[in-house]
């Protein structure tokens, strides 16, 4: 049985107590007070062979008040702990970035730049063992789209409300919201979830009627996916058991979103059990479709150089697959995007591209 709100509540308020009550033992104790965290890089995260996802590993760091400048840092988490409490006591939530805001009150524990404080909501969530919206911490950005056939069931103002993410939604779609822990996944008819990284080849499927065709999930990520995007992707994957395919475009901006979404994020790699879905499949734009369909193509500019360059060297592409289309990017020095299939017809990636890609990823049967 899963947890209420009530209780997660009450559950974060004593792992926020937790912390402040070390500290609080730490200086009766004569010691300085210090937090000790993983180091947060790609060189510190390590594939869990038990999980399927990628880890932070065993290289840690310390923080402590030893010098003012740390002790400053030490204040601002004390702080950011004050507020998240205050939160949950009187049943409010905010953004990141309002947070980031409201700090210019805290005179000595101002942030400098919202980075830093987006930093330190990070360092709770790992010492805490919780997601950020436990603290009721809210993304700036919206969540991902779905439209397909699939029905959920969420909590609104006038009561539980169930919706076929198909047959009563626009062409929007089914918007996710912040929290999918508050959406009950009902029923589906799905062969499977397709996660687009543009909202250009979302509208293409939808008005080609993919979806009806072949009985898919067509899911908007709008661009890198937001954590909300990644935990409804793992639900439907884990939950409902629907394969889980990712189409982008074809650059190494691309490919990182769909690490994310498979291997899970450098970023959040301590949340990666929540949000990654291991068994998700890249089907596209590969640097071997520029070359097999002659698509339109751009000149790689020199961060996409470097960035292909720094994915050779990241574990989480560190497969005879990721090696060869990406040394093959690098010698082509080219890149496309997801629309360049308009140059064979507007209905070639739903009538040709994405049904063979699909077939060869075990999906459809043709």
């Amino acid at each position: 049985m899963s947890e209420t709100s009530e209780q997660r509540d009450l559950t974060t308020k004593k792992r926020l107590m937790e912390i402040a009550k070390v500290w609080y033992d730490q200086m009766g104790g004569g010691d300085i007070p210090s937090v000790t965290l993983p180091s947060r890089t790609k060189y510190n995260i390590e594939y869990d062979d038990k999980s399927e996802v990628w880890k932070y590993g065993d290289k840690e760091s310390t923080r402590d008040a030893k010098s003012a400048k740390s002790a400053i840092h030490m204040l601002k988490m004390a702080y950011v702990m004050w507020f998240i409490k205050m939160q949950l006591s009187e049943n409010r939530s905010s953004t990141l970035r309002e947070m980031y805001y409201i700090s210019e009150g805290w005179k000595q524990a101002a942030f400098h730049a919202q980075n830093e404080s987006n930093y330190l909501v990070e360092d709770l969530e790992i010492i805490t063992n919780l997601q950020r919206e436990c603290f009721h911490m809210r993304p700036e950005e919206d969540g991902a789209s779905m439209f397909g056939p699939i029905r959920v069931r969420e909590n609104t103002r006038r009561g539980p409300k169930t919706i076929h993410c198909q047959d009563d939604v626009g062409e929007a779609g089914y918007n996710i919201p912040n929290n999918v822990e508050n959406v009950e996944l009902v029923d589906h008819d799905a062969t499977c979830v397709i996660a687009l990284e543009t909202g250009g080849m979302f509208s293409r499927l939808q008005e080609n009627g993919f979806d009806e065709e072949y009985n898919t999930v067509l899911f908007h990520l709008k661009g890198q996916p937001a954590r909300a995007s990644r935990r409804m992707l793992k639900r439907l994957n884990e939950e409902l058991g629907i394969p889980v395919i990712v189409f982008t475009d074809g650059d190494p901006w691309s490919y990182r979103i769909y690490a994310s979404v498979a291997y899970g994020s450098i970023k959040a790699a301590h949340m990666s059990e929540l949000l990654a879905t291991p068994s998700a499949k890249f089907i596209g734009l590969k640097p071997s479709d520029i070359q097999r369909y002659n698509l339109p193509a751009d000149k790689l500019s020199e961060q996409d150089i470097t960035a292909l360059k720094s994915e050779l060297t990241d574990p989480r592409f560190d497969t005879e697959f990721w090696k060869k289309e990406i040394n093959l990017q690098l010698q082509m020095g080219l890149k496309s995007e997801q629309q360049a299939f308009a140059s064979h017809g507007l209905d070639f990636v739903t009538k040709e591209y994405l049904p063979d890609m699909l077939s060869e990823a075990g999906v459809l049967k043709r």
